[in-house]
């Protein structure tokens, strides 16, 4: 079990707690599900001077792609698109695959449908 220190807050104690409670493999969901949400963060946007594409792009899916990796990618495939107004809809994938064990590969081919069907409303808007 891991040393969890006194003086770090409450929130922070419990996730310790817990981590050190898994098995590695768990351990390594964890951590990919918490970088997740942590680049699912609004950041604030330089501005741009280029105009964001309104097609999607070329971007090739990878062999043994990971689910945070997709959803990277499927980002860059469809630039138009708003990642906040996506965040509740690819965080219960991300939640089905980490959580529920759902497959990676079940869960990228959700995805991809999710942001096609996002695109479709987004052209249909146009």
């Amino acid at each position: 079990m891991l040393p969890i220190k006194q003086n770090l807050p409450t929130d922070q104690r419990e996730l310790l707690a817990l981590y050190s409670k898994l098995k590695q493999g768990d351990r390594q969901s964890l951590l990919s599900f918490a970088s997740f949400l942590a680049s699912q963060q609004a950041a604030p946007e330089a501005p741009t001077t280029e105009p964001v594409s309104q097609t999607p792009l070329e971007v090739t899916r990878p062999r043994n792609e990971s689910v945070v990796k997709a959803i990277r990618r499927l980002s860059e495939t469809y630039p138009m698109l708003d990642g906040k107004d996506m965040l509740d809809d690819t965080s219960l994938l991300m939640s089905a695959h980490i959580l529920q064990g759902r497959s990676a590969q079940r869960v990228i081919d959700e995805l991809e449908r999710l942001f096609e069907q996002r695109y479709a409303v987004f052209v249909s808007l146009d």
